[in-house]
């Protein structure tokens, strides 16, 4: 896990090497790395989690000296494929076989890759550079484009001294004071944009190559689905560090940890408003060092502005800070953190809004309105704009379906990353992995809410492994009492998500 940073423009290199800087928490564990041929500039921060050895630290070159790459993310099939595809290696990297990879088969390896991932590959020879992101956007990258001159970074911060001047997106405004996130790879600034998930960069195209098929399909069988699950936790215990998981004590965590068998557990919450019961039921049951972390809701708003102020962002959900104070304790232990991500959106979770969607034929843009979005002003102009890419799909179900796994899921998927990465720490998600998603999607909500019964599947198939306390536990959100931390400011708003923008956007008012 990683922090990079290119550019095909001439830039100052002192001026570069600042903005990779910004982002040093992303890899702390190698010097700050830099390599520049004529305008093209190529900087990586290393946090080493596959093969601790300089001998992988980036730009890492091919042997012959012609293609660089740098890489964040990892890739956990990648011996497999060593071995697949008879690529000699000279270090235990998934850097060097992603490259070698990509030099011997081009852009259709992407489709061999069960990772995260963003990385860039420059061929010296032809000046030309190859930009890839992986399916479900888990690994962030954004970019500044003037004409054909682009600058990448895997945060906005880095890229803000390198643009010099920026202004507001009032469209992407509007989303978040609405949706509390950004969608359609808008940003919060007009110049820079995100890069989408499952597409790749080459000569001057941005080209899909990872499509969710949502037509209809018969579902998994028991057996099917536990393996798969079972097969995405052990993908992502490979690793030269150690192991840690996020426990809330919900269904999602509680399976997780159950898999991974990891030493060091952890949750956060008030001291009078937490999940503690229910993860200590669960560190019980599999013999974990808990680590329950407190948090003094007085420090809520000015670790909040901290936040915004360093991230150049506003902050979407409120507990990304719970998250990140969590995190910042699991750092002492645990370099790689396992976490619930993606479940909520493949087993349909959020039952409310996805029993709606599964109960009519028509989509109604207002009562998807009224169940998803937060702000109080109505705004369905933007609803339908966040929407547009699924309309396609017709059926409600399917249209809610998408939106969730392939939008919504990206903000969260944003707040793991960001408060993991301020920490140096790096979070994956098994319910993320590509299979799995692929295989569930088009499947029929009566299979996963079977009976009425909110993620039936994971329910029946883990019920030997998880408590009956947390099986039948009822679904609760990550706790923060809204009203109560936002209390000690006048911030004004209707309502208190609408107080939630304001402060966000006020705090980052300060600093543009």
């Amino acid at each position: 896990m990683c922090g990079i940073l290119f550019s095909n423009v001439a830039i100052d290199k002192k001026a570069f090497r600042n903005s990779l800087s910004i982002m040093k928490h992303r890899g702390p564990t190698a010097p700050l790395c830099i390599y520049q041929n004529e305008n093209f500039m190529l900087g990586h921060n290393r946090l080493s989690i596959l093969d601790l050895d300089q001998r992988s630290d980036q730009p890492f070159f091919s042997d012959d000296g012609r293609y660089a790459i740098i890489f964040n993310g990892e890739i956990y099939n990648y011996k497999e494929l060593a071995s697949a595809y008879s690529i000699q290696m000279r270090t235990n990297s998934d850097t060097e076989l992603l490259l070698k990879l990509y030099i011997q088969y081009g852009p259709r390896m992407l489709n061999w890759l069960n990772g995260m991932f963003s990385f860039i590959v420059l061929d010296v020879q032809q000046k030309s550079f190859f930009v890839a992101r992986d399916r479900m956007g888990v690994k962030p990258l954004y970019y500044n484009r003037n004409g054909e001159e682009y600058i990448f970074s895997s945060e906005i911060a880095p890229l803000l001294p390198l643009v010099h001047s920026v202004s507001l997106d009032q469209a992407a405004i509007r989303q978040y004071k609405k949706m509390r996130c950004f969608f359609n790879n808008r940003t919060i600034y007009n110049e820079i944009k995100e890069f989408p998930p499952g597409y790749y960069y080459e000569n001057g195209e941005f080209i899909k190559y990872w499509e969710l098929d949502y037509s209809e399909k018969e579902p998994p069988s028991d057996e099917e689905l536990e393996y798969l699950i079972r097969s995405a936790v052990e993908y992502r215990k490979i690793a030269d560090v150690e192991i840690g998981s996020y426990l809330s004590g919900g269904l999602d965590s509680t399976i997780i940890t159950a898999l991974a068998g990891v030493e060091h557990t952890w949750t956060v919450g008030f001291e009078d408003y937490n999940e503690f019961q229910w993860s200590e039921i669960a560190a019980t049951r599999y013999n974990t060092i808990h680590h329950p972390i407190l948090f003094d809701p007085d420090r809520f708003l000015s670790l909040a502005r901290e936040l915004v102020l360093v991230k150049k962002e506003p902050l979407s959900v409120p507990n990304e800070v719970l998250l990140y104070h969590m995190t910042q304790q699991a750092s002492a232990k645990n370099t790689v953190i396992l976490s619930g991500e993606g479940a909520d959106e493949l087993f349909y979770g959020y039952d409310r809004i996805f029993r709606w969607a599964s109960s009519t034929t028509d989509f109604d843009i207002q009562a998807f309105s009224d169940l998803y979005t937060y702000g109080s002003e109505e705004d369905l102009e933007i609803v339908e704009d966040a929407l547009a890419p699924f309309m396609n799909l017709k059926c409600p179900q399917k249209i809610v379906a998408a939106f969730f796994q392939q939008a919504h899921l990206r903000g969260l998927l944003k707040r793991l990353d960001s408060a993991s990465m301020l920490n140096s720490v790096e979070a994956r998600s098994p319910f993320l992995d590509y299979r799995l998603i692929e295989r569930l999607a088009g499947v029929d909500a009566q299979y996963k809410m079977r009976d009425g019964v909110v993620k039936a599947p994971l329910k029946r198939i883990f019920k030997d492994i998880v408590p009956a306390e947390i099986v039948n536990r009822k679904k609760v959100g990550f706790p923060v009492q809204l009203e109560r931390v936002l209390s000690s400011e006048k911030i004004e708003g209707k309502t208190t998500f609408d107080k939630w923008f304001n402060f966000n956007l006020n705090t980052l008012g300060e600093i543009l």
